[in-house]
């Protein structure tokens, strides 16, 4: 069933592409098929949206996430990972939002600041793209574009949407059941109207419960991008 549009107008838009980068496509952490979203990624970026966003993992090489920085682990291990304390010395008092233990999954090291890994893939056409940087705090896992999950560290994304009095994101990118997902549920948290278009995701696990955990926050599931890119509201 189509996607209700509704109030839905590009100049109260935005499109988030999500870590389509080399180490996620081709590189030490490549989810698979993730390149034949590419060309489908492009031909949304075509379309008038007031603000197009491309975010980033960039992680420094010592990042907690990395198995190799934790002695006699191996990859894809799980861990706790603690709120550093320096980190959450500095938030504000009114913050009162609980700084619970996690999970962590311990990856291979990827997106590494400055190196090829951390790049926009080749062939994405990203020279339209405001840059949103990510997981850049080595003590802290970051797979929501707009910030940490004890929310110590901010990336600016709602900050920039707000400013461009943004009301609807579309979500697309890599991958599905991690950075995709949790931007998403960041997005319904702080009342964007919140979009996700499936044939322009991929994911790490063929599980798919993912979808079910954006539809249940109130994500709206695009089945195919061919629905936006003939939307008469996009073509006005």
């Amino acid at each position: 069933m189509p996607v209700d549009l509704a109030y839905v107008q590009p100049s109260n838009s935005a499109i988030l592409v999500i870590d389509v980068q080399n180490d996620f496509v081709s590189g030490s952490l490549a989810v698979r098929d993730a390149e034949q979203i590419i060309d489908t990624i492009n031909a949304l970026l075509t379309l008038p949206f007031a603000i197009k966003i491309g975010t980033q993992d960039y992680h420094p090489a010592n990042h907690i996430s990395f198995a190799c920085n934790h002695a006699g682990k191996k990859e894809f291990e799980k861990i706790t990972i603690f709120p550093p304390a320096e980190l959450v010395a500095r938030r504000m008092p009114e913050d009162e939002r609980p700084l619970e233990a996690l999970e962590q999954v311990l990856w291979p090291a990827h997106c590494v600041q400055d190196t090829f890994g951390v790049a926009f893939v080749d062939g994405l056409e990203h020279e339209s793209l405001e840059v949103v940087r990510k997981g850049c705090d080595v003590g802290i896992e970051c797979y929501s574009a707009f910030e940490d999950p004890w929310g110590l560290t901010n990336t600016g994304l709602k900050e920039k949407l707000r400013n461009k009095e943004i009301s609807n994101v579309f979500v697309v990118g890599i991958a599905g059941d991690y950075c995709v997902k949790s931007t998403t549920l960041d997005a319904r948290k702080y009342g964007f109207r919140t979009f996700v278009v499936r044939d322009a995701v991929k994911s790490v696990s063929d599980e798919g419960t993912e979808w079910t955990d954006m539809t249940k926050a109130g994500v709206e599931i695009i089945d195919t991008a061919e629905e936006l890119l003939t939307s008469k509201i996009f073509s006005l």
